[in-house]
């Protein structure tokens, strides 16, 4: 079952397992974050994995169109938070590069039907951001470590640049990585 307590946009706890995504679609997308690597979830396929050391640069993310013309998110993005028609349709897209053989990889998600808070977008974007900086994406496969940062940042609701920044890193910081739960 989804704990919404336990999310951060479209990152949320399902089962025990850290999910970018509504894994309730049955023919829908969704990331999951495993201790090997993203393993993409795909309609109409056994999926695949990417291991944490084939990212290169991190990873962006974008809600709404592939490649929104401004921001990381499009009007459609928004409005599939909304009540009405557009409720659950539009989802977003992890981006990143990858090494051995180089290629852009783009993994898509079907977004959930509740509301995104627009605090939680920008703290997801923030964590994937300085995660990927500090060259610790295998930590996203930790669970307990990825529990303890949404935890700390799902209730935030930073107002400056500054102050996002700063709440990502103190939570970061604090949570502690479990023994041999995420590969490096």
């Amino acid at each position: 079952m989804t704990d919404t307590s336990a999310s951060l946009g479209p990152l949320n706890l399902f089962d025990g397992r850290w999910v970018v995504g509504d894994v309730r679609r049955p023919d829908g997308y969704w990331v999951e974050f495993r201790a090997d690597g993203l393993y993409q979830h795909a309609r109409d396929s056994e999926g695949q994995v990417i291991p944490w050391p084939r990212i290169m640069l991190g990873i962006g993310f974008t809600l709404g169109g592939k490649y929104p013309s401004r921001g990381s998110y499009s009007m459609w993005g928004m409005l599939g938070g909304l009540p009405g028609p557009w409720k659950g349709r539009f989802g977003g897209y992890l981006h990143m590069t990858l090494r051995h053989p180089y290629e852009d990889w783009v993994a898509r998600f079907d977004r959930h039907p509740r509301w995104y808070p627009g605090a939680q977008l920008v703290l997801f974007e923030e964590l994937l951001r300085q995660t990927g900086v500090a060259d610790e994406l295998h930590l996203l496969g930790d669970r307990v470590w990825l529990g303890s940062v949404v935890a700390q940042l799902a209730p935030r609701r930073p107002w400056t640049q500054r102050s996002l920044r700063d709440a990502v890193k103190r939570a970061r910081k604090i949570a502690p990585p479990s023994a041999g739960e995420a590969a490096s």
